[in-house]
């Protein structure tokens, strides 16, 4: 691979969190090719985790593993400590890291099916934040970006323990976005469509078409193709950009 890979050098780092596999890899391989440091969070995936890692600095680009249950107030401490004793202040924080996600009906729900999402989407976040907020205020700089869903558009049936936890991490965005604003932070979500990845492996075929032809562009879009909207949210150029949830998904809700 050489150096390719790598164009230009930020000196800022990165911290993604849920990066050892799909969306994840995606994200810290697109911000590492614009030369951010990366931080890879995994909570089980080590082997995969370390291999990303070595595929990113056989590109030239930096890359260090780090194991936490990002739910846990005291690993998410750890895990921040951690990352700025080895790479420095984290600048750019990507909220990304996820769990089972149960189809279950309303006569099947329980208030543990939304807690676990919540977990997730509003309370990883909020750990995380509080972590690196410090840093971010003092040196007057920071970029947080969320990775949500379309589903809060489509609302997806049997799956409201889903769809409410993304519900609820837009609106932690969008009141992150204006407290933070005038500490040079910028809040974003990017709301990807149905990318498939490694847990969508038994996803049966027709399933996949059906929902590709309700795609305006006609295909399932990649990793990558979200690793390059979060990459541009984490830049310089980025920087007028606060607030917004970012529809990631060949047109598919057209917001």
């Amino acid at each position: 691979m050489g150096d390719a890979m790598v164009n230009g050098v930020t000196g800022r780092t990165a911290l993604v969190t849920g990066a050892s596999r799909g969306l994840g890899a995606g994200i810290a391989l697109a911000l590492a090719a614009k030369g951010f440091q990366i931080a890879v969070n995994y909570f089980s995936s080590e082997a995969a985790a370390e291999a990303l890692c070595l595929w990113i600095e056989q590109a030239g680009g930096v890359a260090v593993a780090f194991k936490a249950d990002v739910r846990e107030e005291g690993e998410v401490a750890a895990l921040v400590r951690a990352v700025e004793g080895k790479l420095g202040p984290v600048d750019v924080l990507v909220l990304n890291a996820t769990g089972p996600q149960p189809f279950l009906a309303i006569e099947e729900q329980t208030w543990r099916a939304y807690l676990d999402q919540l977990e997730f989407f509003v309370k990883s976040p909020l750990l995380l934040l509080q972590a690196v907020l410090p840093g971010m205020k003092a040196r007057g700089y920071g970029r947080v970006i969320q990775i949500g869903s379309e589903v809060m558009e489509l609302g997806n049936p049997k799956f409201a323990n889903y769809v409410a936890a993304k519900g609820a991490q837009l609106g932690q965005t969008r009141s992150w976005a204006r407290e933070l604003g005038p500490f040079g932070i910028t809040v974003n979500l990017v709301a990807p469509g149905w990318i498939p990845v490694e847990r969508h492996a038994e996803a049966p075929a027709e399933e996949l078409e059906a929902y590709r032809k309700g795609v305006p562009l006609g295909y399932q879009g990649k990793p990558e193709d979200v690793g390059r909207m979060v990459a541009y949210l984490a830049s310089e150029e980025a920087g007028f950009v606060t607030g917004q949830k970012i529809a990631v998904n060949g047109g598919n809700t057209l917001a």
